[in-house]
């Protein structure tokens, strides 16, 4: 039985559905889920917790002497990236100094906004207060803080708290680069041998199943989602579950690659 966590987000319980409902064939294997916000995956990661889990590009620095990124599951994609929203039309300048809500210190997203803080405004963000990534939108709208650092299905809702778009991180990052953004992805333990290929293959298969089972899949996901409307849920998933999901391949390596170099250059 190996422990495998996960966020109760559309694109990835939609990727993990099949595996954990006995839809595909799972070799032999035994999962057990841990169902949590990113950040807490991030932070148990980080603790050596679990044997495979979804964890944010940026916790990945942390602990890849231990555990490899996976060539399936990850999120990686264009025009997908958080977003920094506020009440008021901000410019990128007027954020210097504005206390900012961020979805966790170990998020790619706070990565971004500080690799964007430091090539485009030469400053940090120094006033930042982590919040689940669902409370964000509402703290920003009620004035607790200046502007918010939204992630997931937040993206999409966001104008229904009366907010602006401020600055598209993941715009930023594919105008400097060329390249996708590395938001997340699947890691298991090296200490597991060869089970790491084969649990590659599950979740592979696990996401061409859901893809021909959509509907199918959706009770499952609306169980577990922050929003229930299913046009959110559906843009949501064809948004973070793409040809990079099912194998990041030689560019979707290139672009967590850059991510990490460029964060140890910032330092």
């Amino acid at each position: 039985m190996f422990t495998l966590g996960f966020s109760p987000c559309p694109n990835d319980t939609f990727i993990f559905y099949a595996l954990l409902n006995g839809k595909i064939d799972s070799s032999g294997l035994a999962f057990d889920p841990k169902i949590e916000d990113v950040e807490t995956l991030n932070r148990l990661a980080l603790a050596r917790t679990l044997d495979i889990t979804k964890v944010s590009c940026h916790a990945y620095h942390y602990v890849k002497d231990d555990y490899c990124f996976l060539n399936s599951g990850s999120a990686i994609g264009r025009g997908c990236g958080p977003l920094i929203v506020a009440r008021e039309q901000y410019s990128k300048n007027d954020l210097k100094g504005k206390k900012i809500a961020i979805p966790g210190e170990l998020t790619t997203a706070y990565l971004l906004l500080k690799l964007f803080f430091n090539e485009e405004l030469g400053s940090k963000p120094l006033d930042i207060i982590p919040m689940l990534f669902c409370d964000i939108p509402a703290a920003v709208r009620d004035g607790r803080v200046d502007a918010g650092l939204i992630i997931h299905e937040s993206r999409f809702t966001y104008q229904e708290y009366g907010l602006f778009n401020v600055i598209d991180l993941g715009q930023w990052w594919e105008v400097e680069t060329g390249l996708p953004i590395p938001l997340g992805g699947i890691i298991a333990r090296k200490s597991l041998g060869p089970v790491v290929h084969d649990v590659e293959g599950l979740i592979k298969s696990s996401i061409a199943y859901s893809f021909a089972n959509r509907q199918e899949a959706m009770p499952f996901i609306k169980k577990y989602s922050q929003e229930l409307s299913e046009s959110v849920i559906n843009n949501h998933i064809g948004l973070y579950v793409n040809d990079f999901s099912l194998d990041m391949g030689k560019e979707g390596s290139s672009a967590l690659k850059e991510l990490l170099s460029r964060a140890e250059s910032a330092g």
